[in-house]
């Protein structure tokens, strides 16, 4: 007669079994070494490393000088800059008496009579710029004057010279070089004003 096993799956007790023994092993053999070996678990502490914002405030302020000029030195600035106004008028004039009789919108006596009394302007404008001038103490504004005064008398005499290019039995050549030169003077006057004005209050 055959003798049949009661279970059919006899590995479902051993394998359980087998388990527990491993792991039981495995227990043992960590705990016994951890125990010979003195060995000390330590939870490693990460530090914190702690930035503080620190607001830094740069010191952007200017430091002002300011340079009081004296009484009569800026009448003097006043003065001449009352002169370039009285200059830029004087060459609006010359520029437009020109044009009117190069496009023959006036007599010859008509154009003759605006050149002439250029000529009486520009002597009363000398007089004016040359006196009474700069106080004798501050010897840059002496200085500049004397240019000042030297292109005012070149300007005068560029207006003489309108008048007998006008005249003139030419084709009009003397006129326009008197002119030329009566533009280039009476800039140059206006830009050395400026440079006064200028050079007085940058300090």
């Amino acid at each position: 007669m055959e003798t049949f096993n009661s279970d059919p799956k006899p590995g479902r007790i051993v394998l359980p079994l087998v388990l527990i023994g491993m792991i039981a092993t495995t227990y043992t053999f960590i705990n016994r070494v951890a125990t010979n070996n003195n060995l000390e678990i330590v939870a490693e502490e990460t530090p914190v490393e702690t930035i503080s914002d620190e607001t830094v405030v740069e010191d952007t302020s200017t430091t002002t000088t300011t340079t009081t000029l004296p009484d009569n030195y800026v009448a003097y600035l006043e003065e001449i800059t009352a002169e370039k106004i009285q200059a830029t008028e004087l060459g609006k004039d010359v520029l437009e008496a020109n044009e009117n009789w190069d496009n023959q919108s006036v007599s010859y006596q008509e154009a003759k009579d605006e050149f002439r009394a250029f000529i009486e302007t520009a002597a009363n404008f000398v007089t004016t710029v040359s006196e009474p001038g700069p106080p004798n103490e501050f010897a840059n504004l002496v200085t500049s004057h004397e240019e000042l005064k030297t292109l005012v008398n070149l300007i005068s005499a560029d207006t003489v010279e309108l008048l007998a290019g006008l005249e003139s039995s030419d084709t009009g050549e003397q006129r326009a070089a008197a002119l030329d030169s009566f533009n280039k003077n009476l800039d140059q006057f206006i830009k050395k004003i400026e440079e006064i004005v200028a050079s007085a209050t940058s300090n």
